[in-house]
């Protein structure tokens, strides 16, 4: 079964936002064995809408469709919807009574002429209940082609897809089992997993396919299995993972699409009772970003400073003046310094500090441009290293982040096989 997304917006043409509807909808597709062909955003335009939907169904047997579905005179798509399917817009008297009830809930207001249109719906259409707002969603099938209408608001759409759209994709249309395993690995260029795991790769079932996923410092490894017999496909990823294993096990991290390192850090540190405490000073704070978004992040994160003026590594964290004159700021030395004085002042079992200069001017430091020193303190002592990244400001600080997390993932490791 093939698919199709279309947003509809010219908020997102002209980048006043960002598309995160299609991510989701494609997202949720592939888990249940539909295809997504083609993505596309287009203007709130009605020959736009009109010509969209034409392609689209000389092309999939799906179309989904979000945006478009306001009360103002700007939201056109239901009138373009009925144009394209020679229908014409009808009160549905359950999609008023919704309305009405959020209204007499939430807003403490009678309902305006302008918000009881949004009960107006194609004839043809089948209702899709939107639980969180005013504007329904609307199944409608033409040509052997099924056409969904919903809401662009993200939180109204996620819920109609889950809860409606693919109970129902699932009761109406047989679809093949598609799976996915996805390695994490770290420490290592995608180009040198290719060359050690080329022979495991050209050996591969016709029926699973490999693709590498680079980032900065990381590379995930996505197995793809599909067919009709889920049965064959589980056993031949499991199988697949295990050779993954065997040829580059010292470089995985993780496993899940969903799954980064600050998860696997995480579980280490909640498995063993242990804290952790930051000093980031060019990263600016993305490391503690990165743990705190991770729910139930207060029972190992202490906390964290960002210290980015030179004088507060002094004042507040307590790095000796004498050792940032005598070594610079950007130094494997005062690195360390305040990784130590950071495990001190949040008593915790491990801290990680950064300094350095991201760039696009040195600063304080004559060190050049993409030169980043990090430093993990733990029970073991410290460890400090320096790196030279890149050139450019936002890669650098990519790259610092993930080499943190990767020497932050060594220590706690280091410290394990220690007490062992």
């Amino acid at each position: 079964m093939l698919a199709e997304i279309i947003t509809i917006g010219d908020e997102i043409l002209i980048g006043q936002i960002v598309d995160t509807n299609s991510v989701f909808i494609a997202t949720e597709l592939n888990k249940i064995g539909v295809d997504v062909h083609q993505i596309s955003s287009i203007r709130d335009d009605r020959e736009h809408i009109l010509k969209a939907l034409a392609e689209a169904q000389s092309r999939v047997d799906l179309v989904l469709v979000t945006g478009g579905l306001g009360p103002t005179k700007d939201d056109i798509t239901k009138h373009t919807f009925c144009e394209f399917f020679n229908d014409t817009l009808i009160e549905n008297k359950d999609v008023l009574e919704h309305v009405k009830g959020l209204f007499d809930k939430y807003i403490k207001s009678p309902i305006s002429e302008v918000n009881k249109k949004q009960a107006l719906v194609p004839s043809k259409a089948e209702v899709l209940t939107n639980e969180f707002g005013t504007a329904p969603g609307m199944w409608l099938v033409d040509k052997n082609t099924v056409f969904v209408s919903m809401p662009g608001v993200p939180f109204e759409m996620k819920a109609i897809v889950k809860d409606q759209l693919i109970p129902r994709l699932q009761e109406r249309f047989n679809r093949p089992y598609i799976l996915h395993k996805t390695i994490l690995t770290y420490g290592m260029g995608e180009s040198r997993v290719a060359e050690r795991i080329e022979d495991f790769e050209n050996n591969l079932p016709t029926y699973i396919k490999l693709a590498y996923l680079p980032s900065l410092g990381r590379v995930r490894l996505r197995l793809s299995a599909r067919g009709d017999n889920e049965k064959q496909l589980k056993l031949g990823i499991a199988k697949a993972v295990e050779q993954l294993k065997d040829l580059i096990g010292d470089i995985i991290v993780g496993f899940d699409e969903n799954e980064s390192l600050e998860h696997v850090i995480a579980n280490l540190l909640t498995t063993h009772n242990f804290t952790l405490a930051l000093a980031e000073s060019c990263t600016g704070g993305k490391i503690a970003r990165g743990f705190t978004k991770i729910g139930g992040a207060s029972a190992y994160f202490k906390g964290g400073l960002v210290p980015y003026d030179t004088a507060l590594k002094t004042t507040i964290l307590g790095v000796p003046k004498a050792l940032i004159e005598a070594h610079s700021v950007v130094s494997t030395q005062v690195a360390a310094s305040m990784a130590e004085q950071s495990l001190k002042l949040f008593q915790s079992d491990f801290a990680i500090a950064t300094t350095g200069n991201a760039g696009p001017t040195k600063g304080d430091s004559d060190a050049e441009v993409g030169t980043v020193c990090i430093a993990i303190a733990s029970p073991k002592g410290v460890v400090s290293e320096q790196f030279v990244f890149s050139n450019h400001r936002e890669r650098t600080i990519g790259k610092a982040v993930n080499k943190s997390l990767e020497l932050l993932q060594e220590q706690i490791l280091a410290v394990l096989g220690t007490a062992e």
